[in-house]
């Protein structure tokens, strides 16, 4: 056991993202009853879904779980006072300080947890009373940071410069990765890319054939000017790269994106104009996997590398 474990009371230290149409009560409930951490992804649901996918949750795991929610969503007192209201336990928020809604969760005995993309921002959150972070590299799907630091230089110096407990993510899908970014000082990690393509993510089967077909170079960080968001290469993303290339100021950015086109990508299934969100990883994604597949593959591998190390170590002759 370590920091992160205790703090939720999880079997392994594994969450997996609270991911935009994604990440429902059943890719969540799997998660949790397979020993990690499943999150229900707030940020595409209308406040009366999210109490729909909180009380399936409920009927559905008894183990941990908690709810993602991005901090720029737009009916954000409404779904902070779900959260408080229908008892939910933890929660973790991105997108936006955590010195706002911090304190207000944990007046309320909620366990907070942030997720940065620098070590400045992580020790905002230590100064905020988060009880948790998760640092996230350049090589993370979705929403992405605008410092472009790469998880394996962000671990390392968010772990010497803040002392709550770390959770990594970004670029992680394997029991190799898990152990080498804990070896970097983190305690757990978050995975966003591999449960997304899982037997039970509510994304479309169209997007998640799509991830198994991306090949390596096969997404690209683009909408900088707006909100930096990892794409697969479709040919949305060859209209917005157009646009960015001309030198299309925010607003045209913003007219071309509309509304609903992650949800027109990634749950409604069209990979040619939809918003295909996705990591890095995702060209080491090859077949659907359940969620309990993925655990076991990951603390299997994460266990035989450790041996592996241990057994390899550099010792003075």
């Amino acid at each position: 056991m370590n920091r992160i474990t205790r703090l939720f009371g999880i079997k392994y230290p594994v969450i997996s993202g609270g991911m935009v149409w994604c990440s429902g009560w059943r890719l969540a409930s799997a998660v949790s009853n397979n020993g990690g951490l499943g999150l229900l992804g707030a940020g595409s649901m209308h406040p009366e879904t999210l109490v729909e996918h909180i009380r399936k949750m409920k009927s559905a795991t008894d183990r941990p779980w908690g709810v993602n929610v991005p901090l720029l969503y737009p009916e954000i007192d409404k779904l902070m006072d779900i959260l408080v209201r229908e008892d939910v336990k933890t929660v973790f928020t991105s997108a936006g300080s955590p010195k706002k809604w911090t304190p207000y969760l944990k007046s309320h005995g909620i366990t907070v947890v942030h997720v940065v993309s620098s070590a400045v921002f992580a020790c905002k959150c230590e100064e905020a009373g988060c009880d948790a972070v998760v640092a996230e590299g350049f090589e993370a799907g979705g929403h992405n940071g605008r410092e472009e630091t790469t998880t394996l230089a962000l671990i390392p110096n968010v772990a010497r410069q803040c002392r709550l407990p770390l959770i990594a993510a970004g670029g992680i899908a394997s029991g190799q990765a898990m152990l080498a970014t804990m070896l970097l000082g983190a305690e757990g990690v978050q995975i966003g890319s591999r449960f997304a393509v899982a037997t039970e993510s509510s994304a479309h089967q169209h997007f998640k054939e799509s991830v198994w077909n991306t090949p390596e170079g096969g997404t690209m960080l683009t909408l900088k000017k707006t909100a930096p968001t990892r794409l697969i290469k479709n040919e949305f993303y060859h209209q917005v790269k157009a646009l960015e290339d001309a030198g299309a100021d925010t607003g045209l950015l913003k007219e071309l994106l509309g509304k609903g086109r992650a949800k027109q990508g990634i749950f409604e299934g069209d990979i040619i104009n939809g918003e295909l969100e996705i990591g890095q990883i995702a060209s080491m994604l090859h077949q659907e996997e359940s969620v309990a597949e993925i655990i076991q593959n990951i603390i299997k591998e994460y266990n035989t590398c450790l041996l592996d190390c241990r057994n390899s170590a550099l010792l003075p002759e």
